[in-house]
């Protein structure tokens, strides 16, 4: 008998943990489930016939999906298709998706039933169902009930799982079991002894489930009891990840930080046995952190762990509407302080479509977590799900979204349509320009022209628009030589410091083989390279030399006072500078080259040492 478990994944570099966690705890139940369950990963960016194709090829007995708003569109075509070619194949579906609104999509769907809820002691029964069907002990034990006890064989079988809305096969009623208790964490074996599934994909693990928060717009909000894994397994697999140098392991737990010992605990460990390779991901509540695990984050290496906040707004308003009860001021000092020992990278999140804010609400929302410097800043739009407190309000609070997932907002009646397009153009500036971490030296100089932030990627978006450039090119050089097109109409008067700027974040990124367009090669450089090359002939294919006219390593308004005093007396610095980029060390949080100024006693004669940058700039 095979059960497959499926999954479409957003990325190729995803998995998916819910399968995996099915399988493992089912084979600790029954040792045969681990012949019997096999599991298939796939990308919603495949073709719906490839996959369709795989899975029949596949020929197993019975078929589950795990269902989440990013798959869902791909599942539903997909099973329907699946019942074409297989029609006699049980289908189940598991997952948040469709976890609450179970019996329509019985009624509706060429499905055999749902899981509803938690899925592992669910799937366990469900799997020794269809175990014993294959045996013939199932069919034969309700036969035997029936005759004792009429009526009672429904009692059994599929009757008898909890968790479970599948539609009776006799009578069509669309049946809902018991509700499935809650999972004892520390019953669901650890998967990841098998490495191999997982190469050069992200791995996910959870110490807890639930949110004792009550967030309108989450999920996790329905379930406010918090469960945590005991720390002695978590240790134990958390040092399983380290002694195999797994490059990233992302923490799933709905807010890690909810219970303090439980946090200090599991990053203290982390700390003591960093391996100088592991990167551990979570999601946190800023406002929660207490002083000793500020300064437990303080010692850790730069690039061991990275944190992801989120604000989703600064309006009090807004923030009491959707139940999130946030003290802002103590979540903006907190991230000032962690940004401040510059170790830790730091993901803010803002979502937009919320009640109580409108546009200029949400750009101060933008400017002040803008102006916090993450390494990341997400700008989301409002999902409203099925199952929460939000979709329950939404008519009332003039919120009006999609009809099919991912359910996002189109308008509220504090935002229209036109100011979410406005806001999704921004959103893809700022994934650009911003978050993608390739023009730390230009954006600041950018900024100091413009009144906000916000009103940097507006106009940016705006120019983008007007030229017709393509947001999804390829070529890093377009992104580059637009961004200077936009400098050049923005703030002409400082071109040539911006042509510089972009030179210098295009080496701190790579090694490029071929200059820019905007920066061609000029005899001066090609002769400072072959002297210094000449002398330090061991550097070369690792490191970049470069001249620049204006001192590019120094802070944007420094640079910008420099540069225009200057300019109106025509001249130029005395001395240009020279930085020397190393590609082979780099800064873990941004993943910039390191690099340093070069003297120019440096450049005339050989010098000891390597000549290496010693610190990140």
């Amino acid at each position: 008998m095979k059960f497959l478990l499926a999954a479409l994944n957003a990325k190729y570099i995803h998995s998916n943990p819910a399968i995996y966690s099915l399988r493992a705890y089912a084979a600790a139940q029954a040792p045969e489930a681990r012949r019997e369950v096999e599991l298939a990963e796939y990308t919603i960016n495949q073709k719906p016939e490839d996959i369709l194709a795989d899975l029949y090829e596949r020929r197993p007995d019975v078929v589950g999906f795990s269902c989440y708003i990013w798959n869902w569109r791909q599942i539903r075509e997909l099973v329907r298709e699946l019942h074409k070619v297989l029609p006699e194949l049980p289908v189940w579906l598991g997952g948040p998706e469709v976890s609450y609104d179970a019996e329509k999509i019985v009624r509706e769907e060429a499905v055999t039933g749902i899981m509803v809820g938690e899925g592992e002691e669910t799937f366990s029964q469900l799997l020794e169902y269809y175990r014993e069907r294959e045996n013939g002990n199932g069919r034969k034990m309700q036969m035997q009930i029936a005759a004792f006890w009429p009526g009672a064989a429904q009692k059994a079988g599929l009757y008898s799982i909890a968790g479970l809305v599948f539609q009776d096969g006799v009578s069509g009623e669309i049946v809902r079991t018991a509700a499935r208790p809650m999972t004892d964490l520390n019953a669901i074996p650890f998967f990841y002894r098998d490495l191999k599934e997982f190469e050069n994909r992200i791995v996910y693990y959870e110490s807890s489930r639930g949110c004792p928060f009550n967030c309108s717009y989450c999920l996790s909000s329905l379930d406010r009891q918090v469960r945590l894994r005991d720390l002695g397994l978590v240790r134990e697999e958390l040092q399983f990840f380290l002694d195999h140098k797994v490059a990233q392991v992302k923490f799933i737990d709905r807010t890690f930080n909810c219970n303090h010992r439980h946090a200090q605990e599991i990053w203290k460990y982390i700390l003591e046995h960093d391996n100088g390779v592991t990167n551990f991901h979570f999601e946190i509540a800023a406002d929660l952190l207490d002083g000793a695990e500020l300064s437990l984050l303080s010692k850790m290496r730069p690039g061991l762990i990275q944190l992801e906040i989120g604000v989703q707004s600064i309006n009090p308003r807004t923030l009491r509407a959707v139940r999130r009860y946030t003290n802002l001021e103590r979540l903006r000092h907190t991230v000032v302080r962690i940004h401040a020992e510059h170790n830790i990278h730091v993901h803010l999140d803002l979502i937009a479509g919320l009640p109580e804010e409108d546009l200029t609400s949400f750009v101060r929302s933008f400017d002040a977590v803008y102006t916090m410097r993450p390494q990341q800043l997400q700008l989301g739009f409002l999902k409203v799900l099925k199952g929460s407190w939000m979709e329950e309000t939404a008519k009332d609070s003039g919120i009006v979204a999609q009809s099919e997932p991912p359910y996002e907002v189109l308008y509220t009646k504090w935002l229209s349509f036109a100011d979410i397009i406005r806001l999704k153009r921004v959103e893809e500036m700022v994934e650009l320009y911003y978050n993608s971490g390739q023009f730390t030296r230009t954006l600041p100089l950018l900024e100091l022209r413009f009144q906000s932030p916000f009103a940097l990627f507006s106009a940016l978006a705006r120019f983008y628009e007007k030229r017709g450039f393509r947001k999804n090119s390829p070529s890093r050089e377009y992104r580059y030589q637009a961004l200077l097109d936009f400098a050049k109409e923005a703030d002409p008067k400082r071109e040539e410091l911006y042509r510089e700027l972009l030179t210098c974040d295009l080496y701190l990124r790579e090694n490029a083989k071929s200059r820019p367009a905007f920066a061609p090669e000029t005899a001066e450089q090609r002769e400072l390279q072959a002297r210094f090359y000449r002398e330090k002939k061991q550097l070369r294919g690792r490191t970049h030399l470069e001249l620049f006219a204006w001192p590019v390593d120094r802070q944007a308004w420094e640079l910008a006072e420099l540069f225009d005093r200057l300019s109106e007396q025509g001249e130029k610095p005395g001395e240009k500078t020279a930085l020397l980029f190393d590609y082979e060390r780099r800064n873990p949080l941004d993943h910039n080259a390191l690099f340093r100024r070069l003297e120019p006693g440096e450049l005339q004669k050989p010098q000891e040492g390597n000549g290496l940058p010693e610190d990140t700039e």
